[in-house]
């Protein structure tokens, strides 16, 4: 019942200490308010600390200049163009699949009485429209208004993530919202949709476009919707570990998912990252193996973060920075990437 405090911890993220709501009266269907009881609210939380730095990084992406991108975009050639609206594609579809997929995950959090992921997640689902919102104005600006279906349908790998595990694993939580099931979605979601496939991706496409010293416009929202996504996937690390914490069987939860989902991931990584057919525009993209070794990278270590939980006493995982603090090495290590390819451009 939505309401009722954590069974897994003595102090969850909606407050600190925990503490037994009132029992419903006859017809109600609410026990109480997280936020009225004695302690209020534990902003200490991972959650709650990812909620507010949510609000403070705040931005809109109709404030973005793309008048230089739409003039970037007329010098482009032809093989050039293809390679950016399938790119573009990809992002796009996939910003609308996950914003409108991660409303069971709200839900399943309120069977568990956790306001503060309850919190989080609606920030996080706003931020996904957001993203939807950017590349959306983005193509608006540069002309394209023809249908771009072509650039995601044909790639199998693509449409078996997105049109049915994706969905299917989110919806499954509507009906059991077990820790299994919730492990099962966040590796889904966060760590092979957004994890290996998004983050990877927008580090490809910041680094083609800084190396070219093309769509500024674009290079802005690709770091603002990085600096998202990596708040997202400290929060589907936090879950899996919160998860792994309380019971150790979900560790194999966490790589029996990864095994069933990496043949998609890479059936699509090799259809929709080929090569560009223009040689001019390939000096510029990064080599397809170093896109392995970068998504091989941050997943082995996000696994190491979710591995760590093991055997970890589940009162202490809510207020463990773990996640966020790896989350913002990552960024660092973006920013020093896109710094060196700047210099050496």
């Amino acid at each position: 019942m939505p309401g009722s405090p954590a069974p897994e911890s003595e102090s969850d993220s909606a407050g600190s200490p925990a503490a037994s709501l009132p029992e419903p009266a006859a017809g109600e269907r609410r026990t109480g308010f997280h936020a009225l009881r004695k302690g209020g609210l534990n902003w200490e939380s991972l959650p709650l600390r990812l909620f507010g730095k949510g609000n403070a990084r705040f931005w809109d992406p109709a404030d973005i200049d793309l008048s230089q991108d739409a003039e970037d975009w007329k010098k482009l050639g032809g093989g050039a163009r293809t390679s950016v609206l399938r790119l573009c594609a990809f992002f796009v579809a996939g910003e609308e699949a996950v914003t409108e997929d991660i409303q069971p995950f709200i839900r399943a959090m309120a069977s568990e009485g956790r306001l503060g992921d309850e919190m989080y997640l609606t920030q996080f689902a706003f931020e996904e429209a957001k993203h939807v919102q950017a590349f959306r104005l983005w193509l608006d600006a540069i002309g394209v208004q023809e249908d771009l279906h072509e650039h995601v349908d044909a790639n199998p790998g693509y449409r078996k993530l997105f049109h049915e595990e994706l969905p299917g694993s989110l919806e499954r939580l509507l009906e059991d919202p077990s820790p299994r099931n919730q492990v099962r979605a966040s590796v889904t979601y966060n760590h092979v949709i957004e994890g290996s496939l998004a983050l990877t991706g927008y580090y490809a496409w910041n680094h083609v476009c800084t190396v070219r010293d093309i769509f500024p416009g674009m290079r802005r929202i690709v770091r603002r919707i990085g600096d998202d996504e990596r708040r997202h996937m400290a929060w589907g690390t936090f879950t899996c570990r919160r998860h792994v914490a309380a019971d150790d069987a979900n560790w194999g939860v966490v790589g029996e998912r990864l095994d069933e989902l990496l043949p998609h991931v890479m059936s699509t990584v090799e259809r929709g990252g080929k090569p560009s057919g223009d040689p001019d525009a390939r000096r510029y993209e990064l080599p397809p193996e170093e896109l392995v070794r970068y998504a091989g990278d941050r997943a082995l270590r996000r696994l190491g973060a979710i591995g760590s939980a093991r055997g970890v006493p589940v009162s202490r995982i809510d207020l463990d920075a773990a996640p966020e603090d790896l989350e913002e090495r990552f960024g660092e290590e973006d920013r020093e990437a896109m710094r060196k390819a700047t210099a050496g451009n």
